[in-house]
């Protein structure tokens, strides 16, 4: 996922927790209180989306469940002076009597809403490729949605300075250039292709954590990478909508946002990743004007605009530019908050699929011809992938339980 390493996970602490500790200052009165302590530090605690707890177990998985007791005053109950305080617990939500259900839903709109991306996005390209301006399109619909969005309160804007701005900066940088070169792949080349050169991502990753952040990568890591780099070179041998200048900026994509997970390290902060991916979408955006006015501005002018009004009209060419942006900017933030929600091993497993769904979906729709041995080069690295994810997932697992430990 791309925009997964855009937020880390928040450590929660001192969260009040309310005791049925009653005081009792008047014995006319019979008046109670209850009193606040702090709770200790919650490990293993989810991001903050829109003002509300991500996961809403986690407390239930840190400390033992307690019934809260409602406190009322009353100066005539017979049944406070004998005792009987036991009260009700408070009835449990749909959501979160079935978590289960409420993550799998979050699974299936980040799946839906990436696959519909992806096919209104090369739809696009057939008729339109001008893939600069569609990435500044991309992300101006994101920067709308998010103002629209702070100035209702939902969510409310969390405040920004300086210094916050220059952790952020490098990070949107990447951000942008990894989308934009990703776009020029998807209108050179199939989307299929694209996403198996893009499978190659995780190769990049622990290349640079091993020889950039200086991070132990273990053996099993690396030879589980073996498979994913046969397979996309098995695929590019022989795909039919191989060009250079897709296969390339695939790769660009790849380093792009490997360093975009090396800022995105170095940039972690307490805020909650709506705002976050907020302002790198501002940022980005920023970015990516001045290419695409210079490289694509003066084409667009002269003929790229009529002739898209021309093959589609005005109305289709407007509303699929938007949809494309609301599609992009929503499947970016629910696969955030959609990951937030699972384990490592949960987390890996949908990333994989994702990438099949896309790959599976993006065939049979746009009906690209792929050869046997970029069917199963294709199938390698997606296994590959799958390999390294579950191997990277567990020692994560592992990390995380000694340091609960």
């Amino acid at each position: 996922m791309e925009s997964r390493v855009l937020s880390g996970a928040a450590t929660i602490s001192g969260l009040p927790k309310l005791r049925t500790q009653a005081t009792r200052l008047n014995n006319n009165n019979n008046v109670t209180f209850t009193t606040a302590t702090n709770l200790t530090a919650v490990s293993a605690g989810g991001n903050l989306i829109w003002g509300r707890q991500l996961r809403p177990a986690v407390l239930l998985e840190t400390s033992p469940a307690r019934n809260l007791k409602p406190v009322c005053a009353s100066a005539s109950s017979s049944s406070a002076d004998s005792g009987d305080s036991t009260g009700e617990v408070a009835p449990v939500g749909f959501l979160q009597k079935y978590p289960a259900l409420t993550t799998g839903f979050f699974f299936f709109m980040w799946y839906f809403l990436n696959v519909i991306f992806n096919i209104l996005n090369k739809k696009i390209y057939n008729y339109f490729p001008y893939p600069y301006f569609v990435s500044v399109i991309h992300l101006a619909v994101g920067v709308v949605y998010c103002l629209g969005s702070w100035t209702v309160g939902l969510p409310k804007r969390a405040p920004i300075d300086a210094d916050l701005l220059k952790l952020l900066i490098p990070v949107a940088v990447c951000h942008a250039l990894g989308h934009v070169t990703s776009n020029i792949s998807f209108a050179a080349v199939a989307v299929s292709f694209t996403h198996t050169i893009k499978a190659l991502e995780p190769f990049f990753n622990a290349a640079a954590s091993q020889f950039i952040l200086g991070q132990s990568i273990p053996i099993t890591l690396w030879l589980s990478l073996a498979p994913v780099v046969l397979g996309v070179s098995m695929a590019s041998l022989t795909e039919l909508s191989f060009n250079w200048l897709g296969f390339i900026s695939a790769m660009i994509s790849n380093i792009s946002f490997t360093y975009r997970s090396i800022y995105s390290k170095k940039a972690m902060t307490d805020m909650d990743s709506t705002n976050l991916y907020a302002y790198i979408s501002i940022i980005a955006l920023i970015v990516c004007l001045p290419p695409a006015l210079i490289i694509e501005g003066p084409v667009l002018l002269k003929h790229g605009f009529s002739d898209a009004i021309a093959k589609v009209g005005l109305t289709k060419f407007a509303t699929d530019l938007f949809w494309v942006g609301m599609f992009y900017h929503l499947y970016n933030q629910l696969a955030t908050n959609t990951l937030e929600r699972v384990a490592p091993l949960t987390h890996a497993v949908g990333n994989v699929l994702k990438r099949v769904f896309v790959i599976g979906f993006s065939i049979v729709v746009f009906g690209n011809k792929i050869s046997t041995q970029t069917a199963i080069g294709t199938g390698i690295a997606i296994a590959g992938v799958a390999m390294y994810s579950f191997i990277k997932a567990g020692i994560e697992e592992k990390k995380r339980q000694a340091k609960a430990a």
